[in-house]
This record gives structure tokens, C-alpha cells and sequence, in this order.
């Protein structure tokens, strides 16, 4: 009897530990800043990598690689964002189940060569922290010379996401 009872109570937690969320912990301080401090992924879950997403064009009919094209930081966020809407539905998932965004952000020559970092949070701040999707992943934003998809792209994330079993 005692040992049917342990092999019950391992098989509850071990079904537990396999269907529980990832645990986000918040910036220190009551910070505000939309992002976690770190997330804690438990055993059981699934982690898919995503390939990074780049912007498609906001405008075709414009010379490849102006800005034109593909548009400013704030433009191209939001077409990289609206990829990944789609790719993830395909996927069975959503931005709540991301628990880690790497941002890639090219110097905007209008910006006299620095990121455009207020162009992209205001994209970013329309799929994450939001009342309808309140998950924060961790996150890191970082200025590079350049993307493989050649000039005028100023953006590619990368992201991790958690499903439960």
C-alpha cells in the first residue's frame, strides 16, 4: 500500500512540475520597464528556439534597401513582430509563451548612426506587458553594424519560447 501511494504521489508531482508555467520574475525596485528580470523554466516544459525574424518590405513599389522600403525602426519592428504573430499561431503558441527576445538593432543612419531604441520599444509595447498579454520575457537589446539582409534593414529578434506539456 505504502508503495502504491509514493508511486501516486510521484506521478502527481512529476504531472504538476510537466504542465506548470514558466515563473517570471520582475525587475527589482518596482521597476516599470517592460521586461523580467530573469525566467524560470521548469523541467518537463518544451523550449523552441526561433530563427530571427527580419521586416518584410512596408513598400514594394520603393528602391530595395531605402528606407522607404522597408520603413523606420518603429515600421520594421512591427512587421517583425507581425511575422512572428503568424509563424507562432502556425506553431500553436504565442508572445505570452516567449520567455526570451534577443533584438539586433542596426544604427539609423536618420539617428546619426544610434538605434532607434524608442521605435522599437513602442512596437514592442504592443505584444508585451499589455493587459491582454501580460507575459514579460527576458530580454536584450543590442546595437550591431549591420544584418545579413543587406541595408536599410535596422532590426532582426530572435525568441525562445516555453510550452508546457
Amino acid at each position: 500500500m505504502k508503495v502504491k501511494i509514493a508511486a501516486l504521489a510521484a506521478a502527481l508531482l512529476i504531472s504538476t512540475a510537466a504542465s506548470a508555467e514558466p515563473i517570471r520574475h520582475p525587475l527589482p525596485n518596482n521597476s516599470t520597464f517592460p521586461i523580467a528580470r530573469a525566467v524560470e523554466v521548469p523541467a518537463g516544459t518544451t523550449l523552441i528556439y526561433h530563427s530571427g525574424q527580419v521586416p518584410g518590405a512596408a513598400n514594394e513599389e520603393a528602391t530595395r534597401g531605402s528606407r522607404e522600403y522597408y520603413g523606420d525602426t518603429y515600421t520594421q519592428a512591427m512587421s517583425v513582430f507581425a511575422k512572428y504573430e503568424s509563424s507562432l499561431k502556425e506553431m500553436g503558441l504565442g508572445f505570452g509563451d516567449a520567455v526570451k527576445l534577443t533584438v539586433f538593432l542596426v544604427g539609423d543612419p536618420a539617428m546619426d548612426g544610434k538605434m532607434d531604441f524608442a521605435g522599437f520599444m513602442k512596437a514592442y509595447t504592443q505584444y508585451f506587458g499589455t493587459e491582454a498579454q501580460p507575459n514579460l520575457p527576458a530580454r536584450s537589446a543590442i546595437q550591431i553594424a549591420g544584418l545579413a539582409g543587406g541595408p536599410g534593414m535596422l532590426i532582426e529578434i530572435e525568441m525562445v519560447l516555453a510550452k508546457p506539456q
